[in-house]
């Protein structure tokens, strides 16, 4: 270091990398400081070799778009590995076989399809930043490349087969589902394994009625079809539609559109295949030889044809018959010592039950049930099976069971989707479980099941295009199907069921939707492959969709089909056969419609106990961060003491409430904290902050001011406002304008003098208009005198409580209920909510240990009759907690209608008594500001305290009191005699 001190001594600004270059230092050498070589020290290192990529490509168009097929420069170790492109999308697709010959008989063909995010420029929004299981979509898109390409593997090849497809980069403007299919057709062409390919997988919409080949994301957002339609030269082998109630007609036409489109993507594969392609490997087939197949069914065909004759059998008693021929046969040939026929039995068997039931649909029309080609199973159905739940509904067709249920959420409930296409959100979902007691066998319950995914995509579709629009309904609705029994068909069943449980929960859908399954069974000529005859099947069972050569699902309503799924088992069908399907399939839907028709045809109406309830509020932003609070802490509080489900937007809170009553609390915590726009004539709750001489201030909807001038407070004369109202209470008003300084003027009285027709026409403020809930009131249990009587009437909304009609039903039963001392005193502390510091005034009695109570009165203080009268109607009001201000006359009215013992609405008029007369009057209830008296033979009076008295009364005593006036509704005030 001294020497290099040295060397920089004298330079004015010497250059620091300069110097380090000069003295052939590095900066960094693997972190660290060090000394490089001179170059004359230094050897040139050995050039690296420069290997080329062979790479093949094959470019061509379909449907006004270029799309490439390129192999060679990627996954070169693959036994077949294509890179398909359409813009700026790109999918790679690998197959690979597996090694060794296992014994086995079935083919193990597995197809995985992968969205990784780094495909749209994103990183994973996961914990680990990583890419998790397989979504729903990823299920699906590896079902649709599987459905098309495993027909046409050889009969016997049982070699493991991986299928690999990755989404390389998207543009998001192409769904990489088809890109795909036709890059794994591409790519095992390319590879040594057998098969029969290629295909062509082609996507057809339609908008404004006019078809559109290989649609992008954005016109498939406008398009009434979806279609996905597979298929080799001149034959179908996979159909996939959403659509829109598409007729038979148009469907039909589509497909005779697609298939040609379909075809121009053979032709490039064949191209590449034979640039690039490797030469097929012979595999070993496990065959079953024509001498072993002979045997076999010379020993089973008679007793398999004795079964499948007999209609009688059930789905299980058959397979117990089955089953017991087959080890019939397995005892013959352990007899025998035939090794080979035994490894192979279980093969042949099924082979002999496929040729046996074939053989008599084709011949004779017979099914194995005893049903014509064309008739569908018997049907049942019941909607509200389960009427705690929003909505539900059991289908049954033949052995086949369904319960579909519905529950409805709020839209932050909707499903949050990360695929690189379509939308970001789902807001219905259909989950179908397929347990497995329902074939009754033993098995575990795991995650995502390929077959459950997918049959619950079908049952989606099909019910998704009869869905009311989300600005009409914002719900989220939710269908989980479970199926209790399966014999066929359980997809098409949930979609029946689905329909039936939409209805019962209200949604208001534009049709019923309904579906059924169509077989095929074909003769074919072994020498040439041609179909030389077939049948169609409506409503297939379970063994007929085995034993058959399609499963073709067709949902729909009487206007058209919304959903189809079509798997085939053979190397093909050809079109016209397929569309031919199509008019058996609407004939059995109509069927089945007619039945669910039956059942429930429009949607219900759901009363509020049961039925959610979802409300959009507009505030101003600064409204809202006053309701969220610190880090949401008053949002958090309100979801939690309510139980409902807020979201907040730009300028927007939504509430999804479980029913109206919670929604009408949590309206009401909301308009308290941020309020909102003032109407007049709307009605409002507010708490009385300040009480004055000319009125009381009402703090309400969000922490405004009005004023409640005294002249608003009662139809009755009022001389103090404190006789009325008190500070802390909680009470409901109207507002009927502003004065000329822009303060805002309550009334109270215009709350008591309006009708019931006038409040059905008039919303609360701004929100929703809900279904008025029935005034119903419960059995009130007869109590003696002197007795605290409590009541149990149904809760009612306050603004729609309605006098009782009289009828002979309720004779028995007291119209209203008066309440103990104690327990109106308990109401009115609830009801005060202070929300100042101010503490709201104490009663004037308080109620003693020993149920005495001591009044004491102020001097300054002088109640008169109409305010005790007012005072007596508003606690004869207050009935099943209801906090509702009836005006002086309702409250004279319900106190003489409690005087009767019949249910009559006449007041009653005391005509035995006069001014003066003097009667022993039992105390039937202590007030804050006077008494009810019994007067005997079901007259009731009241007595008010009177200024700077005071006494102790208790309930049943019994005073010397004289009537002294009477109010104007009859009612006699009484004062007591001893006190003249």
């Amino acid at each position: 270091m001294a020497m290099f001190s040295l060397a920089l001594r004298g330079r004015a600004k010497p250059n620091p990398l300069l110097a380090w270059r000069v003295l052939h230092f590095r900066n960094f050498c693997s972190g660290r400081l060090g000394l490089s070589m001179s170059e004359s020290d230094s050897s040139v290192p050995p050039v690296a070799g420069t290997k080329f990529l062979d790479s093949f490509k094959e470019e061509f168009e379909i449907g006004s778009r270029v799309i490439s097929l390129e192999t060679g420069e990627i996954a070169r170790f693959a036994n077949g590995a294509v890179v398909l492109g359409m813009e700026g999308t790109q999918v790679l697709s690998t197959v690979s076989a597996g090694k060794g010959d296992a014994v086995r008989d079935f083919l193990p063909l597995t197809v995985d399809y992968q969205e990784k995010q780094f495909a749209q420029g994103v990183i994973p929004n996961t914990f680990m930043r990583r890419e998790g299981a397989p979504k729903e979509r990823e299920l699906l898109c590896g079902r649709l490349i599987d459905r098309p390409i495993r027909p046409l593997f050889p009969a016997g090849f049982y070699h493991e087969i991986q299928v690999m497809a990755s989404v390389l980069c998207s543009d998001g403007k192409q769904d990489p589902d088809v890109l795909a299919a036709n890059a794994t057709s591409a790519a095992l062409m390319l590879s040594d394994i057998p098969w029969g390919g290629p295909i062509g997988v082609v996507r057809l919409g339609r908008i404004c009625g006019q078809f559109v080949v290989n649609p992008t994301m954005d016109e498939l957002s406008l398009s009434d079809l979806n279609l996905v339609y597979a298929c080799t030269r001149d034959k179908t082998l996979m159909i996939d539609v959403q659509a829109r109630e598409i007729s038979e007609k148009d469907l039909e036409a589509g497909l005779r559109l697609a298939h040609p489109e379909a075809v121009k993507y053979l032709e490039p594969q064949i191209r590449l295949a034979a640039r690039a392609g490797k030469q097929k490997k012979e595999y070993k087939l496990s065959m079953v030889s024509e001498q072993i197949f002979e045997k076999v069914r010379n020993i089973a065909e008679a007793p398999i044809d004795a079964v499948f004759t007999d209609p009688s059998y059930g789905k299980f008693e058959r397979g117990e018959a089955l089953e017991k021929i087959t080890q019939d046969v397995r005892s013959a040939l352990e007899k025998e010592c035939d090794e080979q026929s035994l490894k192979a039995l279980p093969k042949v068997v099924d082979n002999v039950r496929k040729k046996v039931v074939r053989k008599r649909i084709i011949s004779e029309g017979n099914r194995i049930d005893g049903r014509h080609l064309e008739e569908v199973r018997p049907i049942y159905c019941k909607a509200g099976r389960l009427p705690q739940l929003h909505g539900s509904a059991l289908f049954n067709r033949g052995d086949t069971q369904v319960l579909c249920t519905v529950t409805l959420g709020a839209p932050q409930d909707a499903q949050r989707l990360d695929s690189l296409v379509g939308p970001p959100t789902k807001r219905f979902m259909l989950h179908y479980s397929f347990p497995p007691f329902c074939i009754d066998e033993v098995g575990k319950r795991t995650g995502l099941n390929r077959r459950e995914v997918g049959h619950g995509t079908l049952a989606e579709k099909a019910l998704v295009a009869v869905l009311p629009p989300e600005e009409d309904f914002p719900y989220t609705v939710r269908i989980n199907s479970e199926v209790m029994a399966s014999d066929g068909s359980t997809s098409m069943a949930t979609v029946c069921g689905g329909s039936m449980a939409l209805m019962d929960a209200g949604i208001p859908l534009r049709e019923h939707v309904a579906g059924v399954s169509v077989g095929l069974v074909t003769d074919v000529d072994s020498e040439t492959g041609e179909i030389t005859d077939y049948r169609i099947l409506t409503d297939i069972l379970g063994l007929e969709d085995h034993l058959g050569d399609i499963d073709f699902k067709i949902a729909g309503t009487r206007n058209g089909v919304t959903a189809i799924q079509l798997d085939i088992k053979p190397a093909g069908i050809p079109l016209d056969i397929i569309c031919e399907c199509l008019e058996p399939a609407r004939k059995g839907r109509l069927q089945i419609l007619d039945h669910m028709e039956k059942e429930i045809s429009v949607p219900r109406n759901q009363d509020d106990r049961n039925s959610p309830r979802l409300v959009t509020l507009k505030f101003s932003n600064d409204a809202i961060r006053r309701f969220i609070g610190p880090l949401g802490a008053l949002k958090r509080k309100i979801e939690e003491e309510t139980g409902a489900r807020i979201s907040v937007g730009d300028g927007t809170i939504t509430i999804g409430a479980k029913n109206q009553a919670v929604m009408e609390k949590v309206q009401d915590k909301v308009d308290f904290i941020v309020g909102r726009e003032i109407e007049v004539g709307g009605i409002y709750k507010g708490i009385v902050t300040s009480i004055k001489e000319y009125g009381a201030f009402v703090e309400f909807n969000g922490g405004q001011q009005g004023l409640l001038h005294i002249s608003e407070l009662s139809h009755e004369p009022v001389s103090r406002v404190s006789d009325v109202v008190s500070v802390g209470q909680q009470i409901s008003l109207m507002c009927i304008g502003q004065d000329v300084r822009g303060n805002i003027k309550l009334s109270r009285k215009a709350i008591l003098r309006r009708s019931e027709s006038e409040e059905k026409g008039v919303a609360e403020g701004s929100a929703p208009v809900t279904k008025e809930k029935p005034n119903i009131w419960a059995s009130l249990e007869n109590v003696s005198k002197g007795e605290h009587q409590k009541s149990t009437p149904e809760e009612l909304p306050a603004s729609k409580m309605k006098k009782i009609e009289t009828n002979q039903s309720v004779s028995l039963q007291p119209a209203v209920v008066i309440r103990s001392a104690a327990e109106c005193d308990e109401e009115e502390k609830s009801a005060g909510l202070s929300k100042t510091s101010k503490r709201a005034p104490k009663a004037k009695g308080t109620l003693n240990k020993d149920s005495k109570q001591k009044i004491a009165q102020s001097s300054n203080n002088k109640p008169d009759s109409s305010t005790l009268s007012s005072m007596l109607a508003e606690s004869l009001s207050q009935m099943g907690g209801e906090k509702k201000i009836v005006s002086e006359d309702e409250g004279e009215a319900n106190l003489d209608d409690q005087n009767k013992e019949s249910d009559v609405q006449t007041p009653l008029k005391p005509e035995k008594l006069k001014l003066g007369t003097k009667v022993t009057a039992k105390i039937y209830q202590i007030r804050a500001r006077g008494l009810v008296l019994d007067l005997g033979d079901g007259i009731r009076g009241m007595y008010r305290f009177e200024p700077n008295g005071e006494r102790e009364f208790t309930i049943g005593d019994e005073l010397r009191v004289k009537c002294s006036s009477f109010t104007s509704k009859g009612i006699p005030v009484m004062s007591l005699v001893d006190k003249e």
